[in-house]
């Protein structure tokens, strides 16, 4: 693990690999950790930065509220520190919130860009009831409660059944989240815009993966648009953690992709 600073905070990361960079944006209350098995594939053909986001992971949470607009200048930043001028990045759940807001706001920084179980649509008003709940949670129970609530709900109930100790795994990294990180990340989600625009008017080709069995973010969300530029795929045994429940799939996909651009 390395760190980063970006502003007044430090970002940590992991760094594998040579070539062409990819950037791996994990999830609400996850953490560079849930892209361990699709690294070391990744890396074989690639540069690959996985990054803890604010208040996630080993990364700090700063002072004060923040939008998802914030984070992808927080990716920005990151990049510049490194003198990285070109990325493919994919970002899952939450990061793809955060790819889309990179791509309105830094287009030229982008060979390509991933959705991973995510969608650019904003959150509907029964979601955004969600995510108030879920801030209630937290502060009146703290993560433990919450994460053990929200964790068995991002897999597929028969990688739920065969792979215990993974999910297990999983609800460690979301315990160790920032409960500041967490309530301001839910804030962000549940404020941040519709992003169609983004996805339909591109000039960078884009990569939508989706999950058969999400319970999340249905195939319909994710797959919402249909263009020359746009890519688009499905895992067919994954739930919303298709980097853990396919990740050879995954890593194959993301590799064609990539490689049918050049």
């Amino acid at each position: 693990m390395k760190k980063q600073s970006v502003g007044n905070i430090q970002l940590a990361y992991i760094e594998e690999g040579q070539g062409e960079t990819i950037v791996l944006l994990h999830g609400f209350c996850g953490s560079k950790d849930y892209w361990k098995e699709l690294i070391p594939l990744l890396s074989k053909n690639f540069k690959v930065l996985a990054i803890d986001l604010r208040g996630h992971g080993d990364s700090e949470a700063g002072e004060g509220s923040f939008e998802i607009e914030d984070l992808a200048k927080d990716v920005n930043d990151f990049l510049e520190q490194k003198s990285i001028n070109s990325i493919h990045l994919i970002g899952h759940s939450m990061g793809g919130y955060i790819a889309l807001a990179f791509a309105e706001l830094f287009p030229s920084k982008l060979a390509s860009y991933s959705l991973f179980h995510s969608t650019a649509y904003p959150d509907s008003d029964e979601a955004k009831h969600g995510r108030n709940k879920a801030i209630e949670t937290i502060e009146k129970e703290g993560m433990v409660s919450f994460i053990d609530g929200l964790i068995p709900k991002l897999f597929s109930d028969e990688f739920l059944e065969r792979h215990p100790n993974v999910v297990e795994n999983i609800k460690k990294i979301g315990y160790e989240t920032s409960p500041a990180g967490a309530i301001y990340a839910l804030k962000a989600m549940r404020n941040r815009p519709d992003r169609h625009s983004v996805l339909k008017n591109s000039h960078t080709p884009v990569l939508l993966i989706a999950g058969r069995n999400d319970k999340v973010i249905s195939v319909e969300r994710t797959l919402s648009v249909t263009a020359s530029h746009v890519t688009t795929t499905i895992l067919e045994h994954s739930g919303h953690m298709g980097m853990l429940e396919e990740p050879n799939q995954a890593a194959e996909i993301i590799h064609r992709f990539i490689h049918d651009l050049s």
